[in-house]
């Protein structure tokens, strides 16, 4: 593997890159979400260079090697799926991405905005919902009230940072909790005024799905680069609403698929529904779900090799 800085205008983006660079095929690009790092894709890396493709993984603005600007307005879905289109660019103009949690939201608004890049797209752990006429927290707001929300509690500037930050072990307890060896994945019942980590538990050992070696990745980027910038992509949703008005009711044109752990918690964001049941009822070239028994939401670092065998038979069916 090797690394590559890709600017798009002041922002500097750290890639990693596997596989060869005359790859006869598209190249890859994969997305992560949050708290993460292109870490998170090592398994996919491995998988598709071995396949001799060429494909890469950013470290997303405010994460890891990338540049970390302040102001929450950066961290806008148009600046991220810019940032995206900037590396394709780099990649050689276009490419079939991969986004996952937050990174799912940032490559179905890349392939939106910027539809001559994407030749493909697959989410994973979050599908793809049309900008409709509703602010995403105004709807939470109405599911969740009276209960902790982890959206809401992210929402005032430096109340997370300052937990999370003095916490070593939260990075442990976060990836446990919304994994699939949590006995109820997610941050469990509390109350409005309550914080996010008391309550969960810091395994002992460690899933076999996360080594001590990678979890020191994790923590050693978020001890370096904090917490602010990741946070601030929960922060700029209202700013996302006001910009996507020329986007509402859009369809995912491209080729498009889904992949998640049955026991992620985004399944059940709004209270008695499943939100993958329809994971493909706005994408208009729709090639399947996979739903990965056991698996929780890091569904790519717990289920690794049937996460890159769905990915294999999208990409191979293109």
């Amino acid at each position: 593997m090797r690394t590559m800085i890709v600017h798009n205008n002041a922002i500097a983006l750290n890639i990693v890159i596997a596989g060869p660079d005359d790859s006869a095929g598209l190249p890859i690009l994969c997305v992560h979400g949050w708290p993460e790092l292109s870490h998170s894709w090592r398994h996919q890396l491995a998988h598709f260079a071995a396949r001799g493709r060429r494909i890469a993984a950013m470290d997303v603005r405010g994460y890891g090697g990338s540049d970390k600007p302040h102001a929450i307005a950066a961290y806008r879905l148009s600046a991220l799926a810019s940032d995206v289109a900037a590396v394709i660019a780099a990649l050689g103009g276009r490419a079939i991405l991969f986004g996952h949690d937050w990174g799912a939201p940032i490559v179905w608004n890349t392939a939106l905005r910027h539809p001559d890049a994407v030749a493909a797209v697959v989410g994973l752990s979050v599908p793809f919902s049309p900008w409709g006429e509703t602010r995403f927290l105004d709807l939470m707001r109405q599911m969740h009230a009276g209960k902790f929300f982890y959206q809401f509690y992210f929402q005032p500037e430096g109340v997370a940072e300052a937990e999370l930050a003095a916490d070593p072990d939260a990075l442990a307890k976060l990836y446990f909790a919304l994994s699939g060896n949590a006995a109820q994945p997610g941050f469990g019942r509390k109350g409005p005024a309550d914080r996010l980590l008391p309550g969960l538990a810091l395994p002992d050992p460690l899933p076999a799905w996360l080594s001590d070696d990678d979890l020191a990745v994790y923590k050693t980027a978020f001890a370096a680069g904090g917490w602010r910038g990741p946070l601030n992509r929960y922060r700029a949703q209202d700013l996302d609403f006001d910009e996507a008005i020329g986007l509402r009711g859009q369809m995912i044109a491209q080729p498009a698929a889904f992949i998640a752990g049955t026991r992620d918690p985004v399944r059940h964001f709004a209270p008695g529904l499943d939100l993958y049941a329809t994971a493909g009822a706005a994408c208009s070239d729709f090639r399947g779900s996979t739903l990965i028994e056991g698996a929780g939401h890091w569904v790519q670092q717990e289920a690794p090799a049937a996460t890159n065998a769905a990915l294999s038979a999208f990409v191979d069916g293109l």
